[in-house]
């Protein structure tokens, strides 16, 4: 039953996530927004979910209380964002407070769910969400007539992905737990490598999160042809979550993190080298399976081995490299987007990997 309730909310959370990345900056576009306003709304929740973790090193415990108070806060910021969206300052403020509460949401439920579910089984319930990911991006293609569609998808989802989470953490006795228990203190810098690892792994995603569309157009690939390559990308993707469990019980985390970097420089390589070939853009996109998916599981279990306080740590790793890193991502990306973005891409990756065998040697 926890498995449903689980992948339940992963569905809905990355229905959300859906509706937000991939349309929300469409719906800000036909509202009449530039490109520097839109920007800077798509720059301000990953920049809290940086910030979110800081707060957690001290004194504050992410206890169910402050789990529910996020989850309110999700909907309510959704639920303004009727009223604000037509003042870029206003629009701020929710965006805001979305970003604030989406970096303390997913981290707790994903804590209990590798716990629970062990790293083996955590795939097969984790790719409900690239599938709900997936689904909206088809389905509300075909609804966004107006903008006000896309945000009633958007509140219904973060509603459903309350009532999931109120599910699955109410009388559970693993959520009425006292605190978590901690030897040592919480510190980034005793694994200093592989924090930089992480973050430099989502600043080279930057290109691809920000551009891939539009570079695959500019080399004459077709704006339908290019949706079908998003969606294959999630396809591969599902299909490692579910397969993934006998290549994390044979080989070791700290290898499959890398083999997932190595991929992914190699990805972009592959982008940078061939911009115009369509069979090579599907075959990059085959990898997103072990860049994103592998790469995820792997590392958030190491992450979970090296502390025992495992909601902050997971807290930091979407704050540190899906935060700080999808922010400078963006950013890098823009200022450098032309022919060599990829290749660019491509030797941040390996920086990247460089990182990680610092992080053998030294720590």
């Amino acid at each position: 039953m926890n498995f449903f309730k689980i992948s339940g909310f992963f569905f809905f959370y990355f229905v959300v996530v859906g509706v937000y990345v991939i349309f929300m900056p469409k719906i800000l576009q036909m509202l009449g927004y530039s490109a520097p306003h839109i920007g800077a709304i798509f720059a301000l929740a990953p920049l809290m979910r940086f910030f979110v973790p800081f707060f957690f090193l001290k004194h504050i415990e992410l206890t169910p209380k402050i789990f529910y108070f996020a989850l309110a806060g999700a909907t309510l910021s959704i639920a303004l964002f009727y009223p604000t969206i037509h003042s870029f300052y206003l629009f701020i403020f929710p965006n805001m407070l979305l970003g604030a509460c989406l970096g303390m949401i997913l981290p707790y439920v994903e804590t209990y769910a590798m716990e629970h579910l062990g790293k083996e089984r955590f795939g097969k319930s984790r790719l409900f969400g690239s599938i709900g990911f997936m689904l909206i991006g088809i389905v509300l293609a075909r609804h966004l007539e107006t903008y006000t569609n896309g945000l009633h998808y958007l509140l219904i989802a973060s509603s459903l992905t309350a009532f999931f989470a109120y599910l699955l953490t109410q009388n559970n006795p693993h959520f009425s737990k006292e605190k978590e228990k901690a030897t040592t203190v919480f510190s980034l810098l005793h694994v200093k490598y592989l924090w930089i690892s992480l973050f430099l792994m989502q600043v080279s995603f930057g290109a691809f999160y920000n551009f891939f569309t539009i570079y695959e157009t500019e080399h004459g690939i077709s704006l339908e042809t290019t949706s079908y390559l998003w969606a294959f990308g999630v396809i591969c993707e599902i299909i490692l979550f579910y397969f993934q469990a006998p290549l994390l019980r044979r080989f070791s985390l700290l290898n499959l993190v890398r083999f997932g970097v190595t991929l992914t420089s190699l990805r972009w390589f592959l982008l940078y080298a061939f911009p115009s070939s369509l069979l090579v853009s599907y075959a990059t996109q085959s990898l997103h399976a072990f860049s994103f998916a592998l790469h995820h599981t792997a590392a958030l279990s190491l992450l979970y081995t090296l502390y025992a306080q495992k909601k902050l740590a997971a807290q930091f790793y979407y704050g540190i490299s899906f935060g700080l890193g999808g922010f400078f991502g963006a950013f890098i990306a823009g200022f450098f987007y032309g022919s060599y973005l990829y290749l660019y891409a491509s030797i941040i990756a390996l920086f990247s990997l460089g990182s990680l065998y610092l992080f053998k040697e030294r720590e």
